[in-house]
């Protein structure tokens, strides 16, 4: 029974948010329905063109010849969903409160993005001197841009361990030694290596990176212990402002979309009544977030021994934003 809830909960979830079809009787929108807006009958249930649309406007880069074909695999995901649903219904499942909740988070999510859709509109263009400013600001991303090969090491180790193992890795004299001193301490260990451009790093990151000669490594903490870093070599490859113009663009869009959004829940929340009860009392206090958990603290080892393998912290917002909008760029 559980496995079979994991396996049709988002299926069944869908079909009731987006409302699977119009029972007939009674005075209900399947009485207004013409014949030729029906694609689909599951008992006394009419499945309609409306519906098949608007699972077609959720596909992006939809060709016109894919349409036809695009439609009936539509038809046959919204008669296979209403034949679950009304089995659902039938053993009374809509009354869950697993269901339930789930219905109500995804329709206060529906609502959520809805309401700031309309509320914030298409986000402005911005100018060319706005662009041209960030690229400047950023010469590690655009003008001194980077190809870099790194090795890591990532290591499990409690926070009083943490200035022992940085005074290891500067006086160890080779790779070997600084790995065979940390398996020697039962440490456990994990090895990576890989290749990235700067937009892939994390902000947090690439500058530190940026300014390393090859053959320098540096500690992070992470939440579990500590990551070492090696910048084993790298090479400049520039992107000019003509190729990067999308992309910065596209991020300075959605940097301004995301600051009137927060401006909008702020004034939101100011004009509400809202209180916070019992164990989440804390949850009102306002609190800025930890710049990037797996960078904090990130300090160069210099003259370290050679570390190891690959950084594959995920890079941040901006820096993904970036990386996207210069994927074709090598």
């Amino acid at each position: 029974m559980q496995g079979l809830k994991k396996l049709y909960l988002p299926l069944l979830i869908a079909a009731l948010v987006t409302g699977c079809g119009d029972k007939k009787g009674g005075e209900t929108a399947a009485d207004e329905t013409s014949p030729t807006q029906v694609v689909a009958k599951v008992n006394d249930t009419e499945l309609t063109v409306h519906q098949v649309n608007y699972a077609l406007q959720r596909i992006p880069n939809l060709d016109k010849d894919q349409t036809k074909a695009a439609s009936l695999r539509i038809v046959r995901t919204l008669v296979d969903q209403e034949v679950i649903t009304q089995k659902a219904l039938e053993d009374k499942l809509d009354r869950d409160p697993l269901v339930v909740q789930a219905l109500d988070a995804a329709r206060r999510q529906i609502l959520t993005e809805a309401y700031m859709s309309r509320k914030l509109g298409k986000p402005a263009e911005p100018t060319e001197v706005e662009v041209a400013d960030y690229f400047n600001a950023h010469p590690e991303l655009f003008t001194k841009r980077k190809i870099y090969r790194l090795q890591e090491i990532s290591i499990k180790a409690p926070n009083e361990k943490q200035e022992t193992i940085r005074a290891q890795l500067t006086s160890a004299k080779s790779l070997e030694d600084f790995v065979a001193w940390l398996k020697a301490e039962n440490m456990l260990v994990n090895a990576g290596q890989g290749v990235k451009s700067a937009e892939q790093l994390p902000s947090e990151l690439l500058p530190k990176l940026a300014a390393m000669p090859d053959g320098q490594a540096m500690m992070v903490n992470t939440p579990s212990g500590m990551l070492v870093i090696m910048l084993v070599d790298s090479q400049l490859q520039p992107v000019t402002l003509e190729q990067a113009k999308s992309a910065i663009a596209d991020l300075l869009k959605t940097k301004a979309r995301q600051k009137a959004a927060k401006a909008e829940v702020d004034a939101l929340k100011a004009a509400a009544k809202i209180e916070y009860l019992g164990e989440f009392v804390d949850a009102g206090k306002e609190t800025e977030a930890p710049a990037a958990a797996a960078t904090e603290a990130a300090k160069p080892a210099a003259d370290a021994a050679p570390a190891a393998p690959a950084a594959d912290a995920a890079p941040d917002a901006d820096a993904a934003a970036i990386s996207k909008g210069m994927s074709g760029l090598k």
